[in-house]
């Protein structure tokens, strides 16, 4: 599980093409010390299982059903990317709970900058527009971000100068795809309501309090 506070700026050193998958070697000195083999670190928002590390760099394997999901299939030699660690049970949520499971991906459409802040449009995914609120949690390339705007193909994010200095969102540009993650919670509870599960009726206690105060008015 992770927070979408990203940890450090990471660059891609190699990418060896495997059958129906890719092995990538990523530099990243702060998010792997201490990491080892069979550790996740999430890429872009994608999260990946630590094959080896070596001085300051770690090497993951990517199936082809992430390659097929995300955008890490265009990554190269040289690309910049988001890195950051899981979260410790019991520190501080900075973000908002992340997955690192990437549910689509979007496209930049435009930026606006101003004088302390972006304003930068991100096409939406007709099967994911549903989970995306004003002022709902979004995950984009692994940053916890706030949805200024939501429309039904499209929404905004507002970028502060700290977020544009230190992920790759300063450095992608109208036409650059981005990794989707939209909140877990928001499609758990439409996967119960869809089943017609009362959330009362898994709590007797609450049902009979409920009906109680019914029969009382």
């Amino acid at each position: 599980m992770f927070t979408g506070i990203v940890e450090e700026l990471g660059e891609v050193t190699a990418v060896e093409e495997l059958p129906e998958a890719s092995r990538f070697r990523l530099r990243g000195p702060v998010v792997t010390e201490g990491a080892k083999h069979g550790d996740s670190i999430a890429v872009n928002g994608v999260c990946l299982t630590v094959v080896e590390t070596a001085e300051g760099e770690f090497t993951a394997d990517v199936m082809q059903e992430t390659l097929n999901r995300s955008s890490l299939g265009a990554l190269a030699k040289g690309s910049r990317v988001n890195l950051e660690r899981p979260m410790e049970l019991g520190g501080r949520l900075g973000g908002h709970l992340v997955q690192g499971h990437v549910d689509g991906t979007g496209e930049i459409l435009s930026r606006t900058p101003s004088e302390h802040w972006e304003l930068v449009r991100i096409a939406l995914p007709a099967n994911l527009s549903r989970y995306v609120v004003e002022k709902g949690s979004i995950t984009v390339d692994g940053v916890s971000l706030t949805v200024v705007e939501a429309a039904a193909d499209w929404f905004t994010i507002s970028l502060i100068p700290t977020t544009l200095a230190l992920t790759t969102l300063g450095i992608k540009g109208a036409g650059d795809p981005v990794n989707l993650e939209v909140d877990v919670l928001a499609k758990y509870v439409e996967r119960l309501l869809a089943a017609g599960v009362n959330p009362l009726a898994a709590n007797p206690s609450a049902t009979d309090a409920a009906t109680a105060e019914g029969e009382s008015k």
